[in-house]
């Protein structure tokens, strides 16, 4: 019983002592972890801001450019228009018939009378034998008149000599005087008719030469318009079975530039004038040339007027139909005339900062500096500086109103 007792006594638990120390459990420590590393990340992105400061402004650029010195010219009006040809044709075939044979392709440069193709000349050959028959048979009938006419003149004269010696009757020397003379008259007539043979066997040549088509001048040819087998007809047949042409060829010598100007600006315009004209296809060839002349007539529905304008430049680039960009330049100052004073920078690139007039200079470190100009004459869509600025430096255009001397400035993707 005792040890019972005891044993139970030992099992008893002793809440005298101290509970053991409990520590964190690892989720809550984990998460203060993870709080820890968010504000760490906060701080350091609101420091990089801070340093940064607000974002760089998208802006364009342009180059200063020097005035244009003794012998230089400024535009005075621009537009727009195309490449045309002085010489060009369709060449067609003079008669109707089939093609046999083509010999041209397009960019194919032919010469003047080159054959370009060939009609089948069965017809006209045909009417040529003909012809060469029948100048035939009037040439072998003079020959026979001439012999007849020999006889009947020798005839008549013997007779004339038996008639005074009254050994034939009179009546027989006027029968063979009469004879004579017929003979002679059908003679004149074979004659006419040999000639007329000639002049028919010359047409029947001319016919046979028709089926060859030729290349009116030197040129390119530009399109081909028939094949072999097709009929050609230098009419309109009303259907689609016959061509009207061989092919179409373009002197290239004869190039010029046809612009549409504005009513409102034809009187900037004059003959002789110089200008300068880019081609869409070649942004950057700027061709010298002048006005040949201005069309005497306007476009009521358009209210311009046509230009002609010739091409200092003769170049396998230059093609018909190309769309162009012509600038009209005043007319050009003498080679010792003074050179023109400060620079000249698009008109866009002038702003206004406290009622003065500045361009804001883009630095080496992407910064722009603002620099008060003194401000000359418009060019066109340029501006003239006389201070302020100077050649080779870059400006910014259109800069934004809030754009300030100091800040730091991003190039537009197009530009970079």
């Amino acid at each position: 019983m005792n040890a019972s007792a005891e044993l139970l006594k030992e099992l008893r638990i002793d809440r005298s002592a101290a509970p053991p120390p409990r520590g964190p459990s690892p989720s809550r420590r984990w998460l203060w972890v993870v709080i820890g590393l968010v504000l760490v990340l906060l701080a350091a992105l609101a420091v990089g801001m801070l340093a940064r400061g607000k974002p760089a402004a998208t802006v364009e650029t342009a180059p200063v450019v020097a005035m244009s010195q003794g012998g230089g010219s400024n535009a005075v009006l621009d537009a727009s228009g195309y490449v045309v040809a002085r010489r060009m044709a369709t060449v067609s075939a003079k008669i109707t018939g089939k093609v046999r044979e083509v010999m041209i392709e397009e960019g194919m440069r032919v010469e003047e009378g080159q054959v370009m193709a060939t009609l089948d000349p069965i017809d006209a050959n045909a009417q040529r034998s003909l012809n060469a028959a029948q100048l035939d048979a009037a040439r072998s009938q003079i020959g026979g008149l001439q012999a007849q006419l020999r006889q009947a003149d020798a005839e008549a004269t013997r007779l004339q000599a038996l008639v005074s010696q009254q050994l034939v009757s009179r009546s027989q020397y006027d029968q063979a005087v009469a004879a004579r003379d017929s003979l002679r008259a059908q003679l004149l007539t074979a004659q006419h008719n040999a000639k007329v043979a000639v002049d028919a066997l010359a047409i029947a040549d001319l016919g046979v030469d028709n089926n060859i088509v030729r290349a009116p001048f030197t040129g390119v040819v530009t399109a081909k318009a028939a094949q072999p087998g097709e009929i050609v007809s230098p009419l309109s047949a009303g259907g689609g079975f016959t061509r009207t042409g061989i092919g179409t060829i373009v002197d290239m010598d004869s190039l010029e530039v046809e612009v549409e100007v504005g009513e409102a600006f034809i009187g900037r315009v004059q003959p002789k004038m110089p200008v300068e004209t880019v081609l869409n296809a070649y942004q950057d060839w700027k061709i010298p040339g002048e006005v040949i002349a201005i069309i005497p007539t306007a476009d009521r529905g358009k209210a311009t007027v046509k230009v002609r304008v010739a091409l200092g430049v003769k170049d396998p680039r230059i093609v018909p139909e190309m769309g162009v960009r012509v600038s009209f330049l005043e007319k050009a100052a003498p080679a010792d005339a003074q050179a023109p004073k400060g620079v000249r920078v698009p008109a866009t690139a002038i702003t206004q900062r406290d009622g003065k007039p500045v361009a804001f200079v883009l630095q080496a470190d992407d910064k722009v500096q603002q620099q008060v100009l003194q401000v000359g004459e418009a060019l066109n869509k340029d501006k003239q500086v006389l201070a302020g600025l100077s050649a080779g430096q870059t400006v910014v255009v259109n800069p934004p109103d809030t754009l300030k001397d100091g800040d730091k400035v991003a190039l537009d993707g197009a530009q970079k």
